[in-house]
């Protein structure tokens, strides 16, 4: 299962800091297998976020952790700072994964 986030960042953001901070606020077991963080190369203001999990029900576990509650009080603080609107959430099923 996956989930895709893009957000229309404010001029000058570092997506790093954002990655540093959703690092930070991980927990053993969440079930998270990779997350990518991207910029737009042809809009440098819009940024895309792709977590993918073990599966949907980890990912909607993981959603109500409250281990997670002191990371996304840190996360949601960066992020009314970064954006320039509300980010858009896709979730997805990942139907083949192909790694040369």
């Amino acid at each position: 299962m996956g989930s895709a986030h893009k957000v229309q960042l404010k001029p000058g953001p570092d997506l790093s800091a954002l990655a540093d901070v959703l690092k930070a606020a991980e927990q053993p077991g969440s079930g998270l297998l990779r997350e990518l963080f991207m910029r737009d190369e042809n809009d440098p203001d819009s940024a895309y976020i792709l977590a993918v999990f073990e599966s949907e029900e980890k990912a909607r576990d993981r959603e109500q952790d409250p281990r997670r509650a002191e990371g996304q009080q840190a996360i949601q603080e960066l992020m009314a700072k970064m954006p320039a609107a509300a980010p858009e959430f896709t979730d997805l099923t990942v139907t083949a994964d192909w790694v040369p």
